[in-house]
């Protein structure tokens, strides 16, 4: 083996590494919410006595033992700073990391491989937030995240508004003339058809956007390239053949921020660098007013859910979305979802929400909330 491919090997192993750091303070982080104080001899002890049976060969037990002493110092220092944890679905660069990035600029985005993780998450008191997508502007409402929040406690606190833009990302090494498939998520190459005909480009589905980049870049295939997000290209080191590949230059993912308690909403407004830029450029407008989200159930009889649309138009509440979904604990009836512009404070808006809860067979207050949109490119 010649010596530029050894060092290339040498590199890929020195990423690697990294990035199984930053996973493990990752966890160290999420262990921290359930434990009292960050000192824990006994588990240090534990942790060094393993580490000893792992040196083997080259690496001795006192050059490791040194190693992860500083590993154990660096994740005690970050416990004990104590920063805002917010769940998303997706490996990371997904754009629900983005949007934690633009809302949230100093909390530490945590990776759940299903929606479900983050909404158990957030409601074991892992995470201080979720970030969850409920709708596309081209694809429509997430369907799995809308039933969640039928079955959930949790409330929303916040909401923001993502433009997707995608990249054709490829290996550094890779000539793209020879590339002939893309992997990615099958809403992400649904949403790029054109142009992966007009590339003649294979549409290879993936589980994820962000996980297509990692596997791409962990596996290196060959004549293979990805679709995700521009951030994944800096955190798996691949390079940008082309962005914004996306057909609909306007396409945007609606991201809801959930929480505990809904007192907790404040704190998701006022956190130091909320709705500022981070280091990357990115960031999320001013504020630009007030949502409120229900759900709902009416009597299976004509007019019941005109009458509780009419509550609204009474009251010059402009509705912003309405949707149905089957009702999965009983077969036949929906619930509907439905979300306006106000806040909870105006009388109005109060006596409106009063009003419904009392027409409807199921009612559920899901949160009057600050809604922001992001200014820069994705």
């Amino acid at each position: 083996m010649k010596l530029e491919e050894l060092r290339k090997r040498v590199d890929l192993i020195d990423s690697e590494i990294v990035k199984l750091l930053g996973a493990r303070m990752e966890l160290a982080l999420r262990t921290g919410k359930h434990k009292d104080g960050v000192s824990d001899p006994k588990r240090e002890e534990n942790v060094f006595a393993n580490v000893k049976k792992c040196s083997v060969g080259l690496v001795r037990p006192e050059f490791s033992g040194g190693l992860f002493k500083e590993i154990i110092s660096e994740s005690k220092k970050i416990q004990d700073q104590h920063p805002v944890l917010v769940a998303f679905q997706g490996e990371h660069g997904a754009f629900g990391e983005m949007a934690i990035r633009a809302f949230l600029p100093p909390a530490v985005p945590i990776s759940c491989r299903e929606f479900e993780d983050v909404f158990t998450g957030v409601e074991n008191g892992s995470f201080d937030f979720g970030m969850v997508p409920v709708e596309n502007s081209i694809e429509g409402a997430v369907t799995r995240v809308n039933d969640l929040l039928v079955e959930s406690s949790l409330r929303i606190v916040g909401e923001v508004r993502v433009p997707v833009h995608h990249c054709l990302l490829a290996l550094p090494e890779a000539d793209y003339r020879e590339i002939k498939v893309a992997y990615s998520h099958p809403q992400a190459l649904s949403q790029c058809r054109g142009f992966l005909q007009r590339n003649k480009l294979e549409a290879r589905p993936f589980y994820d956007t962000a996980g297509a980049a990692m596997m791409l870049a962990e596996d290196r295939p060959r004549a293979a390239a990805a679709i995700a997000s521009r951030l994944c290209a800096e955190l798996y080191g691949l390079e940008i053949l082309k962005e914004n590949v996306e057909d609909h230059k306007s396409n945007s993912t609606r991201f809801l921020v959930l929480s505990r308690k809904e007192e907790e909403k404040e704190g998701a407004n006022t956190r130091e660098g909320a709705g500022k830029s981070d280091s990357r450029g990115q960031g999320v407008s001013g504020r630009k007013g007030g949502m409120c989200s229900i759900i709902f159930s009416t009597d299976h009889k004509a007019g019941a859910l005109f009458s509780v649309l009419k509550v609204f138009s009474d009251a010059s509440l402009n509705l912003t979305r309405i949707e149905s979904r089957p009702i999965k604990s009983d077969p036949g009836k929906y619930a509907f979802f439905l979300d306006f512009e106000g806040f909870d404070q105006d009388a109005k808006v109060a006596a409106a929400l009063s009003q419904v809860e009392k027409m409807a067979v199921f009612y559920k207050y899901l949160g009057c909330y600050p809604s922001w949109k992001q200014e820069a490119k994705a």
